[in-house]
């Protein structure tokens, strides 16, 4: 469907004697199938977003390639450049870029009545795609209110149903819901990942939120420094993250370094830690003495009240417990060592009291040490 290789976009900073050029996306390619939610995910400044604005046509790249459905839309190599209105793509803001001064109906309707003439459909096309876009983002029984009088929630998906009216072969939406508060948000993550499902359309989204693309998301693109860092589905992200920085930017996690001691035959590699022998996984290749670092998940980590436990188990003390609702967040010191543990309530553990730490080998995650 769409297909991304070797992206590069450079701008030059500093003042005319000190020029020196910075690559916002430094040669990512990407390969995004027919109807998939595909995201591009990072922290501010990675190039998420200038990749999205490539693909839109609304930043020229410096080099790579750009096609859809094999139709190039960039090429550095064939001088190809395919500008944004006649790429035919459907583009959702992070302001909603609503037109105040026009009705529901007629913000959906505006972008079909300006097209070239030739491309343009006939009134009653655009009054049944316009209806059509609206019954879908559940605005059909508003096309007449001012646009202004539209909620947050709303105006979000007025925005959803005019890049859809246009019947687009690929949907670009970035950072949609950043504007709206945490409930809202929530609601719309799930009518989007419904809408976007029932419609089939293929659709790349931008967002710096990790808890929006496990949600929603087919496979994710971790960026970091303009580069895809790791690209997978939500699980294998989240379980078995490709580095210590995806690792750190996916949800909550534990750090404990140490030095491998042995690689088992079935990839069980035991690690000489500070705070004793931990067991995990590795997905990289690893040898005795090389220095790494344990990522642990905090609902992967098994506490229980012991006073006195086995030679050689880890231990520590509860030194502050959160209620989260469905859990209970503790954070475990020891030594040399502290832990966060996210238990089920049913387990009740005061502050001071020493707790056993159990942790599987499968739930800890043997990475090689960042430099």
């Amino acid at each position: 469907m769409l297909d991304v290789k070797n992206l590069v976009k450079e701008y030059e900073t500093g003042k005319k004697e000190g020029r020196r050029k910075v690559r916002a996306v430094d040669g990512v390619t990407l390969t995004i199938t027919e109807g998939e939610l595909f995201t591009l995910l990072g922290p501010s400044g990675c190039g998420k977003t200038t990749t999205l604005r490539s693909i839109a046509g609304l930043e020229t790249p410096s080099g790579g390639e750009i096609t859809l459905g094999g139709r190039v839309l960039y090429s550095s190599e064939r001088h190809v450049t395919v500008p944004s209105n006649r790429r035919g793509l459907g583009m959702v803001f992070q302001s909603y870029a609503i037109w105040p001064h026009l009705n529901v109906f007629d913000n959906v309707a505006f972008p079909l009545t300006v097209l070239p003439r030739r491309q343009r459909p006939s009134r009653k096309q655009i009054r049944e795609r316009v209806e059509r876009s609206l019954e879908v983002v559940q605005l059909g029984h508003l096309s007449g209110r001012p646009s202004t009088d539209l909620s947050g929630g709303q105006q979000q998906r007025l925005a959803l149903a005019r890049a859809l009216a246009n019947e687009p072969p690929l949907l670009l939406l970035d950072e949609p819901l950043s504007n709206l508060d945490a409930k809202l948000r929530e609601d719309m993550r799930v009518e989007l990942k419904r809408l976007q499902r029932d419609l089939g359309i293929t659709s790349v989204y931008v967002t710096h939120d990790q808890v929006e693309a496990l949600a929603m998301s087919s496979r994710i693109a971790v960026m970091s420094d303009g580069r895809v860092q790791q690209l997978g589905t939500p699980r294998e992200i989240y379980e078995r993250p490709a580095s210590a920085f995806v690792a750190d930017f996916i949800g909550t996690t534990n750090f404990v370094e140490g030095t491998v001691v042995s690689v088992a035959d079935d990839g069980t590699v035991r690690v000489d830690t500070s705070v004793g022998p931990i067991e995990g996984r590795t997905t990289t290749p690893l040898h005795a003495q090389d220095p790494v670092v344990v990522t642990i998940r905090p609902e992967d980590i098994q506490l229980s009240a012991d006073d006195n436990p086995a030679p050689g188990r880890l231990t520590g003390t509860i030194r502050a417990r959160s209620f989260l609702g469905e859990l209970v967040e503790y954070v475990v010191e020891n030594e040399s060592l502290t832990l966060r543990a996210r238990c089920a309530k049913s387990v009740r553990l005061r502050e001071g009291t020493a707790v056993q730490i159990d942790i599987r080998a499968d739930d800890a995650l043997v990475l090689p040490r960042p430099a």
